[in-house]
């Protein structure tokens, strides 16, 4: 279903030619023509080409920032450990270097040093006749503490190899945030680049292939009759997003001043109460699967293939979202981009009449453009 979708919703775009046309050099001073059709589809298509890739560079360098951030605490738990557990081998030793050392004033010493600071754990055995000659609680004792430094020895080795992972994540991260700013700077120049009329030419040509997509979408009856009403937290969750329209997209936002795709669809469910992943790509990963015909307000609508895009339902066939740099938080018709599929947050979760029935918010479509 959701492939098929994704191709009857492809953009016009998608079929324009691989690079714009460089500006035109002999173009008098100030002169602002008109762009033919061609040209300007030519040029839509490297725009959203190039907002696609900066899309999906930013859901990289998020993932990569989650996963740091999970790998730190990880690093971190796992120094507490071994602190723990040094703390507890030192008192283990100590207690023990007083045994040996009143098996020693009795004649007996070599045993209990011989166990304790020996590194081949073979060697016990040429002494396993003299331990059976201690009392139990000394040798009880001995061969604990020999577990705990070995339990010591394989956390210290944990701890290290978790380091290691996040230095690896660190230099990942910045590998990613370059790769960000990159596809952002080439988008951002070549938006510069263009005349007012190429501009005005864009959003015109862009909105009509929104449109036909939506009409299509619409017209193929994949989303069902009625309009389906969310649950409490779904509620609170499409609240939450669209008293965020008007804020700007932020490369990597997570709020509250600007938000990026992602950012605004995670922060609005954990303002609901329920926590979910941050990327699009985790989200699409982790989240319930639900049909188009089944889609309820506040469930995210995942776009393109690579799960690079995310927005949220809110009825009526519109969904709140973050779209891109140099954009704001906006209502748009949820066929306006090649849709992946949409995932559920609460699939358990009941729907809420006992608020009524859904009515879609009165918010103008073009509120945060």
């Amino acid at each position: 279903m959701a492939l098929t979708v994704a191709a009857l919703l492809l953009p016009l775009a998608a079929r324009s030619a691989d690079a714009a046309p460089e500006p035109n050099p002999t173009a008098a001073p100030g002169s602002d023509p008109p762009a033919d059709s061609k040209t300007t589809l030519a040029l839509l298509g490297q725009v959203q080409q190039l907002y696609q890739n900066s899309e999906t560079a930013t859901e990289q360098y998020n993932a990569t920032v989650s996963r740091l951030a999970e790998q730190q605490s990880r690093v971190d738990d796992l120094k507490s450990k071994v602190e723990r557990q040094q703390r507890s081998v030192d008192a283990g030793i100590d207690v023990a270097a007083q045994l040996a050392a009143a098996q020693y004033r009795n004649g007996d010493a070599s045993a209990y040093a011989g166990l304790l600071f020996s590194k081949n754990p073979y060697e016990t055995v040429e002494i396993a006749q003299l331990l059976a000659e201690a009392s139990r609680s000394q040798s009880a004792l001995l061969a604990r503490l020999r577990s705990e430094r070995s339990a010591l020895d394989s956390l210290k080795k944990q701890a290290e190899d978790a380091l290691e992972q996040s230095r690896t994540l660190a230099a990942q991260q910045e590998q990613a945030k370059a790769e960000a700013a990159k596809q952002l700077a080439a988008a951002e120049r070549l938006v510069s680049s263009l005349t007012s009329a190429q501009r005005a030419d864009l959003e015109r040509l862009e909105k009509a292939e929104a449109d036909q997509a939506q009409m299509a979408l619409l017209a193929s009856g994949v989303l069902g009759e009625g309009e389906r009403t969310p649950s409490q937290a779904g509620r609170a969750a499409v609240a939450y997003a669209l008293a965020q329209i008007g804020k700007p997209y932020v490369w990597g936002g997570a709020g509250p001043d600007g938000y990026d795709c992602s950012g605004l669809t995670s922060q609005a469910w954990s303002h609901a109460g329920r926590p979910i992943p941050r990327t699009s790509q985790e989200q699409w990963a982790q989240l319930q699967h639900v049909p188009l015909n089944q889609l309820r307000p506040g469930d995210l609508v995942v776009y393109f293939s690579g799960a690079t895009h995310v927005a949220m339902y809110i009825g009526d066939g519109l969904v709140v979202q973050a779209p891109h740099t140099g954009a704001f938080v906006k209502l748009s018709p949820i066929g306006g981009m090649p849709i992946l599929g949409p995932v559920r947050p609460d699939p358990k979760a009941a729907v809420d009449d006992k608020d009524g029935t859904w009515e879609v918010p009165d918010i103008p479509q073009d509120t945060g453009e």
